[in-house]
């Protein structure tokens, strides 16, 4: 069964490379109509929102300043009329050495986009949300929220943490509002933000750590996003789904 999102406006940050633009993609295949965030890659950006077609635009704004944010939420309602569906996916993964002089703005520059960010552009959607009867949200967490990660990515491990927090949080308050939260928590994702990393230690001791046999890619996590912002796992709310190719129980 196909799952149309016909007439959904849909918001997904980070939308312009990785996870994001998979997401945006399976979104826009299924009708919806995509908010396509970037902060950097215009060009990328615009070829996507033309690519996915259906009205969607590309909006650009740097999560790291809270009035971008704000200014990224509103510029999307201006555009659309209404949001439906939110997908706080946009993240960062600094390497910060505890060594390192830079260590302490390295900590706030991650928490301020991988946690603040989704924070304030969920309160705008909540708020959003009251006025039209409902919405969802939709918070790309990770792995490293629940079993940690290395110590030069302490920050990543905790601002991810948050997210799961948030979304609980979301879920339990606002969901006689009509208001559905998810959490969605990637283990390794080959994306060019992991590519260094994935180097480093080698594709395949990564993936010995896994219960399958390669790793997992943007296009694994997308049609789970497309049934969440169907409406049709509702009573899911307040869930982590782990997306991580079985290493827990590998």
């Amino acid at each position: 069964m196909k799952i149309d999102l016909k007439g959904k406006n849909i918001l997904v940050t980070g939308a312009s490379r990785g996870i994001g633009r998979g997401i945006a993609e399976a979104l826009g295949k299924s009708g919806a109509t995509v908010a396509v965030h970037y902060r950097q890659n215009k060009t990328a950006a615009e070829a996507l929102a033309k690519e996915i077609g259906n009205g969607s635009q590309a909006f650009r704004a740097d999560l790291e300043n809270p009035e971008t944010g704000e200014r990224l939420f509103q510029d999307v309602v201006n555009a659309f009329g209404r949001l439906d569906v939110l997908v706080n996916n946009a993240g960062i993964f600094l390497n910060s050495p505890l060594e390192s002089e830079t260590w302490l703005a390295g900590w706030d520059k991650t928490l301020n986009v991988n946690l603040r960010a989704a924070a304030i552009l969920s309160r705008l959607a909540i708020l959003h949300f009251q006025q039209r009867g409902g919405g969802c949200i939709i918070n790309i967490s990770s792995r490293a929220a629940f079993r940690g990660d290395n110590p030069e990515h302490l920050a990543y491990a905790a601002s991810k943490a948050g997210m799961v927090a948030l979304t609980k949080s979301i879920a339990r308050g606002y969901g006689k509002d009509g208001i559905l939260a998810f959490l969605i928590a990637p283990g390794w994702v080959k994306t060019d933000m992991n590519k260094e990393t994935i180097e480093r230690y080698g594709e395949e001791a990564i993936i010995k750590d896994l219960a399958l046999n390669k790793l997992t890619e943007p296009k694994d996590l997308a049609p789970l996003i497309v049934l969440l912002a169907s409406g049709m796992a509702d009573h899911a709310t307040g869930t982590t789904i782990d997306l991580n190719a079985g290493s827990y129980v590998h």
